[in-house]
């Protein structure tokens, strides 16, 4: 157990953080999930900006990694373009 005061305060906000970081992990890849199973090309194009954003938060603060957001991106958009 911690003996600092400051390593105590540390735990806590570790864990906050860590549930808020997991929240969003999980909400982008529900994100990611629907738009690939959507089939008309203008749903996923109203769809596609918004799921980029939140990669993009994600890799930003270091949740994910900026090429696996870069790649997901990537995958989604010619995903996106091959749609008739």
């Amino acid at each position: 157990m911690a003996n600092h005061k400051s390593a105590i305060k540390r735990i806590r906000s570790n864990d906050a953080k860590r549930l808020r970081n997991k929240y969003y992990h999980k909400t982008t890849r529900n994100a990611v999930r629907k738009l690939r199973a959507l089939t008309t090309k203008k749903e996923a194009s109203a769809l596609l900006p918004k799921v980029v954003a939140m990669l993009d938060k994600l890799a930003k603060n270091n949740v994910i990694h900026k090429n696996k957001a870069a790649n997901l991106k990537s995958g989604l958009a010619s995903y996106v373009n091959g749609l008739n």
